[in-house]
Formats: structure tokens, sequence, C-alpha cells
């Protein structure tokens, strides 16, 4: 299996980058949130990575890190949920965001995703919920997740805008409710 993966960036898009190791060009899928973590084409980068054999292919798929993977292979061994829908979920927030989600059984969070219904949000929080108790006790970080500002972000971020952007269109948006809030930044973003 490739663990990891050191060179230079070669390509920089919003699903995957290029990383360039002596000569050969690796191509990662990537979510959001390690995508804010790859520098600019041109420059050194390191990626943790995991090898997925399909019939379709090998796919590689990096990682910014080591939590992060841990996280994506917790949660592609859910039923109902592939590497595509768990890199979706990644890009939905930091590595500690979503396992204190987890934690706090906010399936809510979960069906703001693409791809994920009601069962599998709770599918979700049921088969993790114990592993992620006793991995990360000391670590998880309680937030509020029925603030309308965090539903209207990982709404944003769920409807494809990268963290960074939702967090600017939500700057100047006003409303109670997370939908208002929504509604808000795409009238800001057209």
């Amino acid at each position: 299996m490739i663990a990891q993966v050191a060179g230079t960036v070669a390509v920089r898009r919003p699903d995957h980058v290029v990383v360039d190791c002596s000569g050969v060009g690796y191509r990662l899928a990537v979510s959001a949130e390690t995508l804010r973590t790859v520098p600019a084409v041109g420059r050194q980068t390191l990626l943790q990575t995991h090898l997925v054999l399909r019939d379709d292919g090998m796919h590689l798929y990096g990682f910014g890190s080591e939590e992060e993977r841990e996280l994506f292979l917790m949660l592609v061994g859910v039923q109902g949920v592939g590497p595509k829908v768990a890199l979706a979920v990644l890009s939905g927030g930091s590595s500690r965001e979503l396992l204190n989600a987890i934690s706090a059984g906010d399936s809510a969070r979960f069906q703001l995703v693409p791809g994920i219904g009601k069962r599998t949000a709770e599918r979700i929080i049921v088969e993790l919920r114990e592993k992620v108790a006793d991995a990360t006790v000391d670590e998880i970080i309680v937030t509020r997740s029925d603030d309308p500002r965090t539903l209207a972000r990982q709404g944003l971020v769920g409807l494809g805008f990268d963290a960074d952007e939702a967090d600017r269109l939500l700057g100047d948006a006003v409303g109670d409710a997370p939908e208002d809030l929504i509604a808000a930044a795409l009238k800001a973003a057209r």
C-alpha cells in the first residue's frame, strides 16, 4: 500500500491534486480541508494516502494529516459510505469538528452532505460513536451544533463552497435560521 506521497505539487484542483514524485505524477482525490493545506503549484508537499482497489481501477486518496486519514477509514467502514461520500464529509470541517459531531450525536450535520440521508447519518453516529469516544476523549471540543451560523456554513460547504468562501459569504449575512443565512449568502455570491 502507498502510505504517503512526498513531492512537488504539479496540479491543484478543487477535488484532486497531482504530486510529482521523481517524475511520476500521483493523482490524489482530496477533501476541501486537505486542499487548504496543499501549497501552490511548484512547491513541495507531503500527503498521507490511502489506496482503494476497485474493478474500475486504483484510486488514491490524499490527506493533510494522519487524523484525517483515520477518520476517512472509519467513515468508509460504515455501510453505505463510500470513498467519495467520505471525502464530502471530510470537506465539511476539520477532523476535530467532525469527531465532535459524531460524539455529540449530531446527525443533522451529516445530513447536509450530498449523498447522505437520515438513515446513513444515523448509521455513522451509531457505528462510530464508541470508536470516537474511546480514541479522542481528551481531544474533543464541544461546540453548539444548533448554532444557525454553523449549520449555514455546513450547508454552504455541502453545496460545494469551500469553508473559507462559506465563511466570507456568511460574514455579512443576516438571519435567525440557517435557511435565511444560506439564502443571504447565496445572494451575496451572485
